[in-house]
């Protein structure tokens, strides 16, 4: 069977969310997000916490059930950020291999911007480029430039999880704790600046991952998860700024009621809104394109080439 008819699966093991895409060469079968916390922890520890990797693993035989009923032959599993800071990798790549049936991949930064530039752009038309792509992960954010293809990407070491177990200890945050949040990530945008000097050419914004998803759920007042609504939404800067001081001014306990806001992210959701917002008033952008095509469709095109 050809590479164009066969049916694959991607699977991207994040810091916060484990997700798994199933594509039959034409069109997307299924899609699944789990939030697992697999770097739960580990910028303290530099270690992958014995229940996180039990909760991802568990998910991860559950996808495997998934690929099994539509016949899926091939499969690319990566792991990102949080797999790269822990020492003992190695002990979760055995144990996901054994419930996948294929090892993980150790994505570099730089490499996981490109497959999620792939995936963002890849229904855009190249009229609005060039385009900068960013992935708000749980334990990094990555950037990527191009027009057609990228053409640089960078990966910083800034997410919603890192943010949130570094600097945000009260409920809801103090405003020095959000200071720290937001002057932790222009520090980094002024290495992504420095380092990705077309970055601050680019004409349109792609936002990826939760936090962008979450933020454009809220903006809507998604009751459920609709991806039709999400994707390609255009979340303006003032919406953006409009959502974070409502989340950053709730405790946990009423974030959790914003319609849009799943339970998962309730706990994390301001120290990712912190990167969005810094990055739009950074870059001057006065949108953000939000996408639901990212580094799980770069995967899953590199197994149908």
């Amino acid at each position: 069977m050809s590479a164009l008819t066969a049916t694959v699966a991607a699977i991207d093991c994040g810091t916060n969310s484990t997700r798994l895409l199933v594509h039959d060469g034409s069109a997307v079968l299924e899609r699944h997000m789990t939030i697992t916390r697999l770097g739960e922890g580990v910028d303290a520890t530099r270690r992958l916490a014995p229940a996180a990797i039990e909760r991802t693993v568990e998910c991860l035989k559950n996808y495997r059930e998934v690929m099994d009923r539509h016949g899926v032959e091939r499969v690319r599993m990566t792991a990102t950020s949080a797999a790269r800071d822990a020492d003992n990798r190695d002990e979760f790549f055995d144990a996901a291999e054994a419930a996948v049936g294929a090892r993980p991949e150790l994505l570099s930064g730089s490499e996981e911007g490109r497959l999620s530039f792939a995936g963002a752009t890849a229904e855009l038309d190249p009229g609005d480029g060039p385009f900068l792509v960013v992935d708000i992960g749980g334990g990094s954010t990555e950037f990527a430039y191009g027009l057609t293809e990228c053409e640089a990407a960078l990966s910083v070491d800034i997410g919603c999880v890192r943010l949130t177990e570094k600097y945000i200890e009260s409920d809801p945050p103090q405003p020095e704790e959000l200071l720290a949040c937001l002057s932790i990530t222009e520090a980094h945008l002024d290495d992504v600046a420095r380092l990705v000097p077309e970055a601050m050419q680019a004409k349109t914004l792609v936002g990826l991952a939760g936090t962008v998803s979450a933020a454009a759920a809220v903006e809507i007042g998604l009751a459920e998860y609709d991806r039709d609504q999400i994707h390609h939404f255009v979340l303006s800067k003032e919406a953006a700024e409009d959502v974070y001081r409502t989340l950053a001014t709730e405790s946990r306990a009423q974030r959790r009621h914003n319609p849009g806001l799943e339970e998962g992210r309730v706990d994390v959701i301001v120290g990712g809104m912190c990167i969005l917002v810094r990055i739009m008033r950074y870059f001057g952008f006065e949108r953000c394109l939000v996408s639901e095509s990212d580094i799980l469709d770069g995967l899953a095109h590199s197994l149908l080439e």
